[in-house]
C-alpha cells in the first residue's frame, strides 16, 4: 500500500513593527500645531509686535567690527547677541535690521584704531576696558542688562554708555530719574573709575520724536538732566569731583544711528574715559 505524505505550510505571523509610525506622527501633528500657531500669530499681532518677536530670537552681532563680539563685555555689548534696540517709546522693541545693519561707523574713528595713537594709551585703554567689564561681571543681577551696556575704544578713549535697548530703558520716560537697576551700574563703576587716572566726560544723548508723536521732555534739558544724574550717583559713590571733564546734553543732535534718529538706541548717556593728552615737544617749551 502506497504511503500517503501529506505537507503542511504554516505561515509565519508578520514581525512586530513597533512604534517608530507613532513617533513620526506625533513629530508631524506637534509641528503642525506649531506652523498654525505661528500663522495664528502673525495675523492676530501688531507690525510692532512682530519686529519685537523677530528681534529677540534674531542672532548676530552688533556691528561688523570687533565691538559687540568676543565675549561677555567685549566691545559694544555685554553678550553676543548683540544689542536690541526699540522704538522711541520706552517700552517698544524695533528692528534687529535696523540695529544690526544700520550701525554707523563713527564719524572720525580711525580704521586701524591702534596705529592712530601711542601704544602706552592703547594699552590704557584696554586695561580701563578689562577693569569695567571685570566690575560688571562681579554683578550677576546685570544679566537681564547685557544689552544695555556698552562699552567700547574710541579715538577719544573708552566709552562706557547706558543705552536703551529691547523696551528696557534705563531712565523713566519723560524724566531725569533713573531706574534702580542703573544706579545699581553705575555704583559698580565707581570705584574703577576713581582708581583710573581718565578725566570723565558724561554726555546725555535722545532719539528724535516721530512725527505726530509729542517728544517725551524737552530734548536739552531731558539729555543735560539725565548727564547731571549719572555724575551725581558716580559722585556719591566716591569719584572725586576734579575727575570731571565736562557734564552736557546733546538733545537728538548726535544719533547713533542717524539714519534712523527715530530708533531708542539713540537715547543713551555716555562716560567717557579720557584719553591723557600727549606731552608736548621739548622745542614748544622754549
Amino acid at each position: 500500500m502506497a504511503t500517503v505524505i501529506v505537507k503542511k505550510v504554516k505561515k509565519a505571523g508578520h514581525a512586530h513593527h513597533g512604534g517608530a509610525w507613532k513617533i513620526a506622527y506625533a513629530d508631524f501633528v506637534t509641528a503642525m500645531m506649531a506652523f498654525f500657531l505661528l500663522m495664528w500669530l502673525i495675523s492676530m499681532t501688531t507690525q510692532e509686535q512682530k519686529i519685537g518677536l523677530a528681534e529677540y530670537f534674531a542672532p548676530g552681532n552688533v556691528s561688523p567690527s570687533t565691538s559687540g563680539a568676543g565675549g561677555m563685555l567685549h566691545g559694544t555689548a555685554l553678550d553676543t547677541t548683540g544689542n536690541k534696540p526699540s522704538t522711541p517709546n520706552d517700552t517698544e522693541t524695533g528692528s534687529p535690521e535696523q540695529f544690526n545693519k544700520a550701525r554707523p561707523t563713527r564719524v572720525g574713528r580711525p580704521a586701524n584704531l591702534e596705529a592712530s595713537r601711542p601704544a602706552a594709551s592703547a594699552q590704557a585703554d584696554y586695561s580701563a576696558m578689562a577693569s569695567l567689564r571685570q566690575a560688571l561681571q562681579s554683578m550677576p543681577d546685570i544679566a537681564e542688562l547685557s544689552h544695555n551696556i556698552i562699552i567700547e575704544q574710541t579715538k577719544e578713549g573708552v566709552n562706557v554708555s547706558l543705552v536703551d535697548e529691547n523696551g528696557r530703558s534705563m531712565f523713566r520716560e519723560g524724566s531725569v530719574e533713573p531706574y534702580e537697576r542703573t544706579r545699581r551700574v553705575l555704583e559698580a563703576i565707581a570705584p574703577t573709575l576713581r582708581r583710573l587716572p581718565n578725566r570723565l566726560t558724561i554726555t546725555g544723548h535722545t532719539a528724535t520724536a516721530r512725527p505726530g508723536k509729542a517728544q517725551a521732555g524737552e530734548p536739552w534739558n531731558l539729555t543735560a538732566g539725565r548727564a547731571i544724574a549719572v555724575r551725581e550717583i558716580l559722585a556719591g559713590a566716591g569719584v572725586p569731583n576734579d575727575n570731571f571733564s565736562s557734564v552736557v546734553g546733546r538733545a537728538d543732535n548726535e544719533p547713533l544711528f542717524p539714519d534712523d534718529p527715530y530708533m531708542a538706541s539713540n537715547r543713551r548717556v555716555t562716560i567717557t574715559l579720557l584719553n591723557s593728552s600727549p606731552p608736548a615737544p621739548p622745542n614748544l617749551l622754549r
